[in-house]
């Protein structure tokens, strides 16, 4: 008689299929940062292409979704340590530092965003204006000597969240253009308030205090064993362990009740209306939660770049949190990481696209809607029980 049993050697383990594509994906990642030449960054985006082609064809992208679904936790935790071994890698280069710090931030605040588009089906074309709340929040704490910087962050998103009650009532009263309308008119009025307030700098903006964490200035930079970093090592590094947190919000949120209640309103208000889901509590909870992590990160990103004005939080800035949600696709997290690589890297590693940075999202946006409407990675079916097969 045949032996069925196997032994714990034998077992396939499909969670090492999402391992190799993230380690790859990390390695390519510097490779990207790293070129300098035009033509060395064509040639690396021609190979992510044709590998994305590839794996389609093969059906290897359909194995690394169920390897994902099966094995979540464990390749979210070596998804996580590779972004900090990126980041070790490029220590000593200010300028790609700078960038991934800023892909995270902007990662970070398409998380909230996708809180209010994909879990809510909320318009929000004013994430630009809650983002320069936090900064802004930021910059006037910096100069109270007494007030703790790490508590600034959680400041910065609880006046995020403030600025929001004003808009609860025309936010849950209308759907669709007419609250996107309602957005648009406040993210034009908190530039008009910047510019013409002076107690906040006016147009010229202000100076933000660095963030102090434990007695250290992370504008310092770090000396370990004798080998200096760059300053931005610790904005990165801060800015990875905030995207991990504010991810795993994300995760527990999709699979708690909250995060079936906006589903329900999302996908047919009037019938979960009828099973008892209050709409207005519904919208509420994800319209604040959305801008309270939108400011937080606002805050972290004033204090990594030390100057903000008005310019920096224009509508045009708030279309560009949007192409990021879009281009990921609407509720999907993995796929905000992915479009906030493009959308923030992309123009500056080809400058010839600088001037033409918003035609380009445009295209890509129109292209994704047209050819893949759910996004690039579009968003999977809960599964409850990952964990559990995980250990499997």
């Amino acid at each position: 008689m045949t032996d069925l049993s196997l032994n714990s050697t034998d077992r396939p383990r499909p969670w090492r299929t999402g391992a190799i594509v993230i380690l790859a994906a990390g390695v390519y990642g510097w490779a990207l940062i790293m070129a300098e030449e035009t033509w060395q960054v064509l040639g690396l985006l021609v190979l992510a292409l044709v590998a994305v082609l590839i794996g389609f064809k093969t059906g290897q992208v359909k194995q690394v979704h169920q390897a994902w679904a099966g094995s979540e936790p464990r390749l979210n935790r070596l998804a996580f340590a590779t972004l900090i071994a990126l980041i070790l890698a490029l220590s000593q280069e200010h300028f790609a530092l700078l960038m991934v710090t800023t892909v995270l931030l902007y990662f970070v605040a398409a998380m909230g965003l996708n809180i209010q588009f994909g879990f809510a089906g909320m318009v929000n074309f004013a994430g630009a204006a809650f983002f320069g709340a936090g900064a802004y929040t930021a910059a006037v704490l910096g100069n109270v000597t007494a007030f703790p910087p790490l508590l600034t962050l959680v400041a910065g998103g609880l006046v995020a969240l403030v600025l929001s009650i004003p808009l609860l009532v025309p936010i849950v009263r209308t759907t669709g253009h007419y609250a996107a309308v309602v957005t648009i008119a406040f993210g034009v009025l908190f530039r008009t308030f910047l510019e013409v307030n002076e107690i906040l700098g006016g147009p010229q903006g202000l100076m933000v205090a660095p963030m102090r964490l434990f007695g250290w200035d992370f504008n310092n930079s770090p000396v370990i064993a004798g080998f200096e970093m760059s300053f931005y090592a610790n904005y990165a590094l801060l800015a990875a362990v905030l995207a991990a947190l504010v991810f795993t919000l994300l995760r527990r949120l999709e699979r708690s009740w909250i995060g079936l209640h906006m589903d329900a309103v999302r996908l047919d208000e009037t019938a979960a209306a009828c099973f008892g889901i209050s709409i207005k509590r519904t919208k509420i909870t994800a319209f604040l939660m959305g801008n309270l992590i939108l400011g937080v990160s606002g805050a972290l990103y004033g204090m990594m770049i030390s100057f903000i004005a008005p310019a920096s939080f224009a509508f045009s800035d708030s279309l560009l949190m949007v192409s990021i949600v879009l281009l990921g696709g609407l509720g999907s997290p993995w796929g905000a990481a992915v479009a906030a690589t493009i959308v923030i890297l992309l123009p500056e590693k080809l400058q010839l696209l600088q001037e033409y940075r918003f035609l380009l999202f445009s295209v890509l946006v129109i292209l994704v809607l047209l050819f893949r409407p759910d996004g690039l990675l579009p968003r999977q079916l809960r599964n409850f029980f990952a964990s559990r097969r995980a250990g499997k």
